[in-house]
């Protein structure tokens, strides 16, 4: 591996200064080749071996607690509104008749459009 290495980088390097006849360029890979195999052989034997990575254990994950929703119950009204959707009077949702009658009472004569629509709203304990 080393000699595989060490004739690249000579080959590297001779193409750079050396001139380019056959005889030559094999001389010189031979002697720059020798150079670096030594160089690499040195470098190896300072360098101590390194030792072996331990496994990394992954800490594992917490389960998560879902927020628990608290149910919300509504109550259903009739709602008198305006064409501007303000709302003008609630009646409960058994008294669909007389929010309708309320509606018809808004929007005679030129006051505008009224019309009724079902509300629902939170109970309030």
């Amino acid at each position: 591996m080393a000699k595989k290495i060490a004739k690249k980088v000579a080959k590297k390097k001779t193409t750079k200064t050396a001139k380019k006849t056959p005889a030559t360029t094999k001389k010189a890979v031979k002697k720059v080749a020798k150079k670096t195999v030594k160089k690499v052989a040195k470098k190896k034997a300072a360098s101590p071996e390194k030792p072996a990575k331990k496994a990394v254990k992954k800490a594992a994950k917490r389960a998560t607690r879902k927020k628990v929703v608290k149910e919300v119950r509504l109550k259903a009204y009739w709602g008198v509104f305006n064409s501007g959707l303000k709302r003008l009077a609630m009646f409960e949702y058994a008294d669909k008749r007389a929010a309708e009658k309320k509606a018809k009472e808004l929007s005679g004569g030129s006051k505008g459009v009224h019309f009724i629509q079902l509300v629902k709203e939170p109970i309030t304990e």
